[in-house]
């Protein structure tokens, strides 16, 4: 971990620390008072409200946080104001990872996050983020509002970490400069732009393509100057980047779906007072059902749009799908390694 970030680190916890006086002075007045009188203080009797924090790297007016602020509404009123949460947007708290990182030391109450960034903490959240693996939205949602879903919003409590609910992310596609792409063989050859991720370049290697690492602000660049011939994503980012504009055939083969969650740092919930936790996991799961809404709102709009561009939109039937996921088989063997009865499950969901 670099100095900067460890200094970051230090200032946060500082400030967290400030921020938890008021409960623990109240909670000392409380202790006083039940000495006195003999009998015993309610529960999170507190003058002052409880302020918390919870930061995304997504932008005002996105999904996801639309669902934070849901939250923070739902948790501010039926904790009759007790508890308020601060909702930062824009990456204002940091960019994700070192975000996750103050989480852990409590510095940073909340986050929305996706997955993927997880894998450093407990590689299992891989088995979420094979390709293929669900048959679509509503497979995979049934599938994390289950069992299989609850014992991966606990996984990270060895880390200090606590999942409350599952935020949609939406399905990535590919898409391309170049031609229509109907099946696995219409891939071979494509320059196709990946996260830096092992994975995800090695899903592009084998469904026949070239993966090509970079940041995701050169795309666009690199797409119109034809360094790559393509990208993958969601519907919303495939508008919001403008790469529609450069790459024109779109591809619907929603290869891969990377759920988020809203993470509490333990150290936090652990000061929460008891009466209180209850409010908080239900109200997180409710704003996932709204963030889920309003992700949908936002896909199809953005479909919409690129449809009213004249872009070639494939949808892949059934038996192209398959080509696609024999292609992949070998990617189980390696990513979903000693996970065999997790992924049993999850393609048995019904």
């Amino acid at each position: 971990m670099s100095t900067k970030r460890i200094l970051a680190i230090m200032l946060s916890l500082v400030m967290v620390m400030a921020l938890f006086v008021g409960c623990g002075s109240s909670q000392d007045s409380s202790e006083d008072a039940s000495n006195e009188n003999g009998a015993e203080a309610p529960a999170g009797d507190v003058d002052e409200p409880i302020v918390l924090r919870l930061a995304d790297n997504h932008n005002e007016g996105y999904p996801t946080v639309k669902g934070d602020r849901k939250f923070a509404e739902l948790v501010e009123e039926r904790t009759d104001g007790k508890i308020k949460i601060e909702v930062y947007p824009g990456g204002q708290l940091g960019d994700e990872k070192s975000v996750i990182e103050q989480v852990q030391f409590g510095a940073i109450d909340f986050t929305r996050t996706s997955i993927s960034p997880l894998t450093e903490f407990n590689k299992d959240l891989s088995v979420l983020m094979l390709p293929y693996l669900y048959r679509d939205r509503d497979h995979m949602f049934k599938v994390l509002d289950g069992e299989v879903g609850d014992k991966f919003l606990k996984s990270l409590e060895d880390n200090d970490m606590l999942g409350l609910c599952w935020f949609d992310g939406g399905s990535r596609n590919f898409y391309n400069a170049k031609k229509e792409v109907k099946t696995v063989e219409d891939m071979k050859g494509l320059k196709i732009r990946v996260q830096q991720s092992k994975l995800m370049m090695d899903l592009v290697t084998a469904v026949g393509a070239s993966p090509t690492p970079m940041t995701f602000g050169e795309v666009y660049s690199a797409l119109q100057t034809g360094v790559i011939d393509g990208a993958e994503n969601n519907w919303p980012s495939y508008l919001s980047t403008s790469h529609y504009e450069v790459a024109k055939y779109f591809t619907v083969d929603e290869h891969t779906r990377v759920p988020e969650m809203i993470l509490v740092s333990k150290m936090t919930y652990d000061k929460i007072p008891d009466e209180y936790k209850p409010i908080i996991e239900e109200a997180a799961k409710e704003a996932a059902l709204y963030q889920r809404e309003e992700w949908e709102k936002a896909a199809k709009e953005a479909e919409e749009k690129v449809v009213e561009n004249g872009n070639v939109i494939t949808r892949i039937d059934e038996e192209a799908r398959k080509g696609f996921q024999d292609a992949v088989k070998p990617l189980y063997e390696e990513f979903g390694a000693g996970q065999e009865d997790i992924i049993e499950k999850i393609l048995n969901t019904k």
